[in-house]
This record gives C-alpha cells, structure tokens and sequence, in this order.
C-alpha cells in the first residue's frame, strides 16, 4: 500500500506528463537559416530550369567553341575553331567531353533527339548551379547572418545576370560554379579551416574552365598568410599544411587535365599555360582583335543585369567601413578582417577587367556570386541602420510602416525590373532556338523537311547559329560570304585513320590562324545549299552591302519554310533594347520595339 502522499505525488506528475509528439511539448530552437536549405535550393533550381529552357545564346563563343565540339564528340562531326586545331590547343578537351559525356547519358533514355540532348545537357547544369548557389547560401547564412543568407538568394534569382549566366556552356559559368563551392570552402570556419578545399574548388574552375577565375581566392590566401604569421609555431605549420594539400591536389588536377588533352591532341598539352599565354603573352594581337571596349562596359553590362544589387554591391565596403567606424559596439580585428576578404574579390575582379582593353560580357560570370553576395551584405547594413527605432534620431522618428514600404518597393521594384530584362531577352533574341522545327528539329522520327546530309547555309547570320543540335539527320551547317572579314570557323576532320577515336582532334585543320584573318576556304558556293537562314529589317531604310542582299525577298529563289520575330536593335530605343515594353496603344511610338524576322528559307 502506498501513503497518500506518495498517491498525491503521483496524480500530479500525470496530470504535468506532456506526451513528447505534441506541438507545444516540442523545443523551439532558433534556426540560422531563414529559408531552410533544401527550400532555398528549390528556389535555386526554378530559376534556373527557367534559364535551361529560354534563355537564348547571347555569345556565339557557347555555340562553337563549346557545343560544337560536343556534337562532335557525340555524332562524329561539328564546325571547328582555331582554338581547337592542334597548332594552338588553347581549349581543354577534359572540360567538353564532360559535357558529352552528360548529353549521351540522355541517348539511353527513350525519345531521344539531338534537341533532347542539348536541353539535358542545360537541364544538368542548372542542377549543378542550384547545388553550388544553396551551398553557398547555407555558409553564408551561419557565418554572417541569416537575413544575409535570405538577400543573397533575392539578388541571384532576381537578377537577368543569373538568367544567362547559369546554364550557358562556357568556362566562365564553369568557374562562377567553383567560385560558389570555393567560397563556400574558404568562409566555412565550423569544425576547422577548410583552405585545402578552397584551393581545390578554386584549382578546378581555373585548370577545366578558365583560368584567370583562380585569381578570385587570392584574398582568401592573404588572410590565410596574415592569420599564419600572426599564429604561434605549430598554427604556421598547419597554414603552410592546408595550403600544401591544395596546392598538391591542383597539380594533380593539371596533369590529369593535360593526360586528357594530350589523348586528344596527341602530344602534350597543358591548356590552361596555353590560355594564359595567348591571352598576355601573344605577339599577334591576343584577345584584342576581336574588340575593344570603354572602362565603363562593365558597369553599364552590369547595372543592366543586376540593378539595383550592382549599386549595393558598389556600395558594400563602404558602408561596412563607415559601420565598423560609427559602431558603439566593440569587434575583433579577425571579424572585421574576415568581411573585408569576403567583400574583396568582387572589387578586384572588376577593377582589373576594366582595365582590359578585350572586354566580354561572360568575363564577368565568375564575379556573379560576389556580386550577390557584396549587394546582400550592403543591404543587410542599411537596414540595420534604417530600422533604428530610436526617437532622437531622424531615421527613428519615420514611421514603421513608411520604412517598410520603402524596403519592400525597392525590392519589388528590382523584380519588376528583373523580369522585364528577361522577358526582353528572350522574346527579342530566341527566335533562332525555335526556327529549325520544320526541318524535324526535336522529332523523334525521321519527319522533316530536306535529306539526310542536306546543308543549311548561313551569312550574315553567322553568330546566331545555335548548334548542329539543331539540325536533325547529319545536316551540316556551311558559309556563304557575307560582309565579315573575320575567320569563320572550318569543320572538324571525319576521317577515320591512325590509332584512337575522333582523329579530327588532332588531324591539323586547313586554314586556321590565331590572328582573326579571313580564309576563303570556309565558304561554300550558294547553289550548295538546301537551306538557308537570314534576317530581314523592315525598318531599315539604308542600301544593303552587295554580299549580304535580303535573301528573303528573292522570291524567285527561295522560299520562306518559316519565321520568327527578331528585335530589330538599330531602330529601336535604348530603353525597348533592355527592357521588355510591351506593344500597347498608349506606349509612344519612339519607345516601341522595332521588329525583323529571322527566317529559313529553302531554295527553289
């Protein structure tokens, strides 16, 4: 028999048990994330397929020297630069056979079409991107602070620059992936240093994408070196340790790299030196034959792409300084460093490309996470002082609500801006990823205009020329002169002969310089063609030059299959240029799009 006591003792503790699955038994933990990460790398990865799916070529650099060359590797033939003759070698063989090797995995798969391979492949890559960008998210988020996390994702998916940047077939997305993993690396501190794979991310967008992009862990290593000096001797010896095992891991990479390459050129190539020597040590011209630009190239391209987040990124160091100057609070000199190297790689990188006289649109998409990650920074510290509450200030005495509709216009202000950039690129330029369906483009089957081996022909349209993806039952893409002087690109060699596959990797090209001369060998004769594509400018009032005539006016020798509006950007005002304005009544004529059509003709 128990005591009532011990009865009494025991109601009580039954009437206080909470069962542990209830909703209020559970302990509320803060969280330093305000999006949980997998929900920040769906986010990631919509934005991204939207990229896969629409967003057109902008640089036919995509096209030739890397779609190309993968078309080759998959179906045997492709159009060849002189990057990739075997006098040169300044393409890396290891980067596009990845990619190869990506599209044929979607050959295994039932309904497949040359089409299905090249979205595959971008479908890949806007997985691969989202990977990295929530990686980076995550570390920023526990590192500096979980609103920053939330304004880094904001500025990456809002902005167009993330648009074209994230599933384009170029080095320099490549290496905007590394940068993501190797800052992600270089900032995560928990469970100790990781300067090894720093260096190692850094190492793999430098030596298989491009690598001037390696240059972006330099303020990485700086702190890595002043925090080493300023270590006892055993903290010496573990910095020169963990920089070592990068280092050793990345010479590793470039031997594994050059052993690739070398199977392809067949003789041994390192392609990176290669790239670097062309680019600072060539005696022919270098970069700058293909053109120059002004200082202020950069900060026009990126204003444009990343608007209102560009003018906060710009602003981030100061702003930060003129914090760490104006705090009543006291902070170590490690953190204070640490931001100062987290800030620095976005203003080096733009400050030592505008200074170069080559300037490209894509030489900024290693930069493109520091630009994102500086704006949310930049933000994060205005908003702290624009929510002081304090009455004695003047920003505390503006009302709550007025601050929130400040903030929240500004940042629905650059979504509306965002998303008239992208829907002004892709209903102006993607006419040339949806012309080539009659021909059978993206039908499993062997339906279609034309035969087997037809060519489809290009002139003055050259650039816009999407990929031999686009053209179904070995058609072959082939020039007709136009009013370009430049050197065009040649074909790769189907000549099965000596030991090993694709001997058009190493067989030498006719024809090819590295000094943009024009050889007339790239040109076929105009009766040769099946197909051909052009683009016609209703608007345009001027004489045509006599090799580039409006083929799609001659109705007596070609036939129109099919046409797509093209933004005539000549006749059209900047502002209908960079933003998509829609076609309405009361939109005044001088600020409406001006239109062409981009069309495939056939010859009668």
């Amino acid at each position: 028999m128990s005591s009532p006591e011990s009865q009494e003792q025991q109601q009580q503790q039954q009437q206080q048990f909470v069962h542990p699955t209830a909703q209020h038994a559970k302990k509320k933990t803060s969280s330093p994330f305000m999006i949980e990460p997998i929900k920040a790398f769906y986010i990631f990865l919509v934005a991204n397929i939207i990229s896969a799916l629409f967003a057109p070529i902008q640089d036919c650099d995509e096209t030739f020297n890397y779609w190309e060359p993968t078309h080759y590797l998959s179906h045997g033939y492709g159009l060849q630069t002189w990057e990739y003759s075997p006098d040169y070698a300044i393409r890396s063989w290891f980067y596009v056979g990845l990619h190869a090797i990506v599209g044929n995995f979607r050959r295994l798969l039932p309904q497949s079409t040359k089409l299905a391979e090249f979205y595959f492949v971008r479908y890949a890559l806007a997985f691969i991107c989202s990977l990295c960008q929530v990686l980076l998210f995550r570390v920023v988020s526990f590192t500096l602070n979980p609103r920053i996390g939330l304004f880094f994702l904001m500025a990456t998916v809002m902005s167009p620059g993330n648009f074209h940047s994230s599933t384009a077939y170029l080095p320099s997305s490549f290496a905007m992936y590394m940068s993501l993993l190797g800052a992600a690396a270089f900032m995560n501190w928990r469970g100790g240093l990781r300067t090894s794979w720093g260096i190692w991310w850094f190492a793999v967008g430098g030596i298989l994408g491009w690598p001037f992009a390696s240059a972006l862990c330099a303020p990485y290593l700086i702190e890595e070196g002043i925090f080493a000096l300023m270590s006892d001797r055993k903290g010496f010896y573990d910095a020169v340790l963990r920089v070592g095992r990068g280092v050793v891991a990345a010479l590793v990479l470039v031997g594994g790299d050059a052993a690739v390459n070398t199977f392809f050129y067949k003789k041994v190539e390192v392609v990176a030196w290669n790239i670097v020597k062309y680019n600072i040590f060539s005696s022919t011209g270098g970069p700058n034959l293909y053109g120059t630009e002004p200082w202020t190239f950069y900060f026009r391209n990126l204003a444009i792409n990343f608007n209102i987040w560009f003018v906060l990124a710009l602003l981030s160091m100061p702003l930060f300084l003129l914090q760490k100057i104006m705090s009543s609070k006291q902070h170590s000199f490690q953190s204070g460093m640490r931001t100062v190297v987290f800030l620095s790689p976005f203003y080096m990188w733009l400050g030592i490309f505008s200074i170069q006289p080559h300037k490209e649109e894509r030489f900024m998409y290693p930069m493109y996470p520091f630009i994102a990650l500086n704006a949310a920074l930049g933000l994060h510290i205005i908003l702290s002082a624009f929510g002081n509450s304090d009455p004695k200030t003047l920003v505390g005495k503006i009302p709550a609500r007025l601050k929130l509709l400040v903030v929240m216009g500004g940042l629905l202000l650059s979504l509306d801006l965002g998303v008239a950039r992208v829907i002004g690129l892709y209903t102006a330029y993607s006419a040339p990823l949806k012309l080539y369906e009659p021909l059978g483009t993206g039908v499993f089957s062997q339906g279609g205009l034309g035969g087997r081996g037809d060519h489809v022909c290009f002139g003055k349209e050259w650039y816009r020329f999407p990929s031999s993806y686009f053209l179904p039952r070995d058609m072959h893409a082939k020039f007709i002169r136009s009013e370009f002087r430049g050197l065009l690109p040649g074909e790769f060699s189907e000549a099965r002969t000596g030991f090993g596959f694709w001997s058009g990797t190493w067989l030498p090209p006719k024809g090819m310089n590295d000094r943009n001369e024009e050889d007339m060998g790239k040109y076929v004769d105009i009766r040769q063609c099946s197909f051909l594509i052009d683009t016609q400018y209703p608007e345009n009032q001027n004489p045509l030059p006599p090799n580039e005539p409006d083929y799609i006016a001659d109705e007596e020798n070609w036939h129109i299959v099919k046409c797509e509006p093209f933004l005539d950007a000549a006749n059209t005002h900047l502002l209908a240029r960079v933003l998509w304005i829609p076609d309405w009544s009361f939109v005044p004529e001088k600020y409406r799009r001006k239109w062409g059509r981009h069309c495939l003709t056939t010859y009668i």
